[in-house]
């Protein structure tokens, strides 16, 4: 009986041992949960707690009121020009972040410290600051503006300002998400492709697209999130003209400073939704990818070709 208890005794502390180790951690369960708790009650308070608020607030007339302060036609236009925006930035962003990432991943060459640390500049540098150089090389008084004013182009307090300041908070994104994928991959399947007679183009789009696709829809979700709710370095070169240059958050602080609390919450709850729809693409794109790493790690071996037997 002794030996049958000292047996089941080991058996079930090898039991506790293997679910630990598949947990990650050696704690008591106790410091799991209180982990888990702390964690949960951070993100109900700073995170879903708000985010409840904000739409409370929206809504705190009617939807009556919600639509019709959607409806506005400042509001319209802060929303046209926000979309414009991104619908410029990321095709932009996109182009730029496949290229850099590809040159820095695949490629040896002097300047590649360099050409890093400008791509993460946007990273350390206030969006404020931003603005600001953008307003000193094209304002009315910077390097360019005489030259600007005199050929009658509007860059500053205008369309072109925002799209510029956008592009410059935004680009990191895409390329910063692709640089390490590009380099944990390596280069032997793009050189076997070569090898094999195909061309740049279709290296590129049959071999390595595939590959960093998931990666790349994430950096793209992400830098289409930033870019519709950037406000520092677009606050700057504004102008804060209502119905011209005012994108969503900005027309958000306009409508909150003239205490129009629902409108300006209506307003709010649209990029609060943009938040929570990123949120999704997100966890999707992740779950897919995943599910693609284990599905390729789990692939059968190809059978032998009868040329090889």
């Amino acid at each position: 009986m002794s030996q049958a208890a000292s047996l089941s005794s080991k058996a079930a502390a090898q039991a506790l041992q293997v679910k630990r180790q598949r947990a990650g951690t050696t704690e008591a369960p106790w410091v799991r949960r209180v982990l888990i708790g702390v964690a949960m009650a951070f993100m109900a308070l700073f995170l879903v707690l708000p985010l409840t608020a904000v739409f409370t607030e929206a809504l705190s007339k009617g939807l009556d009121a919600y639509l019709e302060a959607l409806r506005e036609p400042d509001a319209l236009s802060a929303i046209k020009l926000t979309l414009i925006t991104a619908i410029i930035c990321v095709p932009l962003n996109l182009v730029f972040g496949i290229c850099a990432a590809w040159a820095i991943a695949k490629y040896e060459f002097r300047g590649k410290a360099f050409l890093i640390t400008l791509v993460d500049l946007p990273f350390s540098i206030s969006p404020v600051v931003a603005g600001l150089m953008y307003v000193l090389v094209f304002g009315a008084h910077g390097w360019l503006g005489p030259w600007l004013d005199a050929h009658n182009i509007k860059i500053v307090f205008a369309v072109p300002g925002i799209v510029l300041a956008t592009i410059f908070v935004t680009f990191p994104f895409i390329a910063r998400e692709l640089i390490p994928l590009m380099q944990a991959q390596g280069t032997d399947e793009e050189q076997a492709a070569i090898v094999l007679g195909a061309t740049g183009f279709q290296t590129f789009w049959r071999v390595t697209l595939p590959n960093i696709k998931w990666g790349l829809i994430y950096g793209v979700i992400l830098c289409n999130a930033r870019a519709m709710g950037e406000f520092g370095a677009v606050s700057v070169v504004s102008g804060h003209i209502r119905g011209q240059t005012n994108t969503m958050p900005l027309h958000v602080e306009i409508l909150y400073n003239e205490y129009q609390s629902v409108a300006a919450f209506a307003v709010a709850s649209l990029l609060a939704l943009l938040a929570l729809v990123t949120l999704v693409l997100k966890s999707f794109v992740e779950w897919r990818s995943e599910s693609d790493k284990k599905a390729a790690a789990n692939l059968p071996p190809e059978p032998p070709r009868k040329d090889d037997e």
